[in-house]
């Protein structure tokens, strides 16, 4: 059987789910390398898997 795919999110999906966090917010931390990691698809469009971003929540309550 098939392995389910790790759904590929956009900032603004993203950004919903992170409710009051600004697309400036979101797009410093990638430069800073603090936000969950990212994949730059070869049409320059951002995606976020899924299971990346709920890695990257998990670590922030740990730190909280």
């Amino acid at each position: 059987m098939a392995q389910p795919r790790d759904e590929l999110l956009t900032i603004p999906e993203v950004l919903e789910e992170l409710h009051d966090v600004s697309r400036s917010t979101f797009y410093r931390w990638r430069q800073l390398k603090k936000g969950p990691k990212s994949i730059k698809l070869p049409n320059g469009k951002v995606r976020i898997k899924r299971s990346e971003l709920n890695r990257w929540l998990a670590a922030r309550e740990d730190a909280a």
